[in-house]
């Protein structure tokens, strides 16, 4: 049974705002539950900070303000070994760091360092469970041309495409052109390890693209080029649970100003909502067979990524066609796609706890295995001493 729940979120990311709305969102349906709740906050500059008014939205109408009055915190394991989140703020003579206990970490970061795997491994390093996917899956996910190979791999269909990096563009931007441009007279221009539409782009002809890519690269090193999908319809769906046990929600459709769906669409619609806020059409307006051939592909890249928690799989519609292509895993879904769980009989209060039992329950498994090896070779190594070990692999 777990009690204290710590609530990570912000990060050294352009989605760090739409970061700290899924938190305190997340916290909001929490907030009856029963449960402990302490914000770790990871500011800009990549601070982590503590105290109750993080969970608050109106505190962040002055970050400045907000950074001063928040307490520095670390991870620290504890005598009994333990890891607690631990003031590191020097105190009186007298008076000791404040600690707070973590049973389990609530992962709400979007985008860069928060959502590719590398906090997923800060907790791993602590042994702390967390909720949400893997270093693995996680990693993957936020790369867009790794998620596609393993979406091929299995069967999915996706989109053709050209990625290069920053270097080749500076090396070979003429031959790369002439490579995009075979792929279509219209594509799309996106960061390779971005999300919520930051730095994606529809574009037609040679200079159009060209502005483009020097966009991305203001986010990313680097770049994916696609084939348009036209006449587009934009279909997601998201799938809770884990490799064995997996469900899939029901289908929606983003409704944007533009072909492909905007971060002011996404987050801009409604201050304080999130994705909640975003125009959208639930159920999709679309066939039921391709409403189950979406869901089926998302429950299958769910499985082969080894994701768990919530995932939402993004997927572009021929609309003449009814082809659909895989576009993007968010393994970290804005708001929790808290609403199309909604539809599907699951409120968000419900997602969130099934959320934490499921990292307490893939926690307590992992733990569950051996993660050491009683050996004597460094005593053995040690009498020999460091000349011994010379030249031996």
């Amino acid at each position: 049974m777990f009690q204290h729940v710590l609530v990570a979120f912000g990060g050294v990311s352009p989605e760090h705002e739409v970061s700290v709305i899924t938190a305190i969102q997340a916290a909001s349906a929490l907030k009856d539950s029963g449960l402990s709740l302490t914000p770790l906050y990871v500011s800009k500059s990549g601070r982590f900070l503590t105290g109750p008014q993080l969970l608050e939205l109106e505190s962040y109408k002055d970050l400045k303000t907000l950074e001063q009055q928040a307490v520095p915190c670390a991870f620290q394991t504890d005598a009994l070994g333990r890891t607690v989140l631990s003031e590191t703020r020097k105190g009186g003579l007298f008076s000791k760091p404040k600690v707070w206990p973590v049973d389990v970490v609530l992962v709400a970061f979007h985008g860069s360092e928060g959502e590719n795997g590398a906090f997923q491994g800060l907790c791993e390093q602590y042994n702390l469970p967390y909720t949400g996917s893997g270093v693995m899956a996680s990693s993957v996910g936020m790369d867009k041309r790794a998620a596609k190979v393993h979406a091929a791999a299995c069967g999915v269909p996706v989109v053709e495409g050209l990625d290069f990096t920053e270097v080749e563009w500076a090396a070979g931007s003429e031959a790369l052109l002439e490579k995009i441009l075979a792929l279509d007279t219209t594509v799309v221009v996106k960061p390779l390890r971005l999300g919520s539409s930051i730095g994606v782009e529809v574009v037609s002809g040679r200079d159009a693209i060209v502005r483009a890519v020097e966009t991305g690269f203001r986010y990313d090193a680097h770049l994916l080029t696609e084939k348009a999908v036209r006449p587009l319809r934009e279909v997601n769906c998201s799938v809770l649970g884990n490799a064995a046990d997996a469900q899939a929600s029901v289908c929606e459709q983003p409704k944007g100003s533009a072909e492909l769906l905007s971060f002011q669409d996404k987050y801009m619609g409604d201050s304080g909502k999130g994705m909640a806020s975003a125009s959208r059409i639930i159920p999709a307006p679309i066939p039921e067979a391709l409403t189950e051939a979406i869901q089926q592909a998302s429950l299958r890249l769910f499985r082969e990524l080894d994701a768990s928690g919530v995932a939402r799989f993004d997927f572009l519609v021929n609309d003449e066609t009814g082809q659909f292509y895989f576009n993007e895993i968010n393994t970290i879904p804005g708001s929790f796609s808290f609403y199309l769980w909604d539809k599907t009989g699951i409120g968000f209060p419900q997602l969130m706890k099934k959320l934490l039992d499921i990292a307490v329950a893939r926690h307590r498994e992992k733990n569950g295995r051996v993660r050491s090896y009683e050996t004597n070779l460094l005593s053995t190594k040690a009498v020999k001493g460091i000349k011994g070990l010379k030249g031996k692999g």
